[in-house]
């Protein structure tokens, strides 16, 4: 006869599927807070982009809030300085000496790829010969 049998993993592998299922509930109430509050302190915002700097031998950290059309959303140094503490500290494990971007509609952290391509030999020296 075929008498279904329970086997040791059945257990273990729905608990899994159960705990998997809610860490992605959680990861998208996540995602939904941060676009919500990015939202409410430059209304349009949805990535961020934040990059140290030097300017006159001082750090300074460049705030660029970008709307879905990839326009510069009109803000002022409070609603910058707002975006980045939200940020910093929904991801407090980020490396912030590294050029970052912010997507709130997946909710990506990644690392800003700012630097030219090297086919356009913009950072490579010229040698006069």
């Amino acid at each position: 006869m075929n008498n279904p049998q329970r086997t040791d993993t059945d257990g273990p592998r729905a608990a899994l599927a159960i705990l998997g299922a809610r860490r992605a509930r959680a990861r998208s109430q996540f995602v939904a807070i941060v676009a919500r509050q990015l939202d409410l302190i430059a209304p349009g915002t949805v990535r961020v982009t934040v990059a140290p700097v030097t300017v006159a031998g001082r750090r300074r950290t460049w705030v660029e809030l970008i709307d879905a059309a990839g326009r510069a959303v009109p803000a002022d140094r409070a609603a910058a300085r707002d975006a980045r503490g939200l940020l910093s500290r929904a991801f407090p494990d980020a490396d912030w000496t590294q050029p970052r971007v912010y997507d709130a509609r997946t909710g990506a952290l990644a690392v800003d790829l700012l630097a030219a391509p090297d086919e356009l030999h913009l950072d490579t020296p010229e040698v006069n010969a």
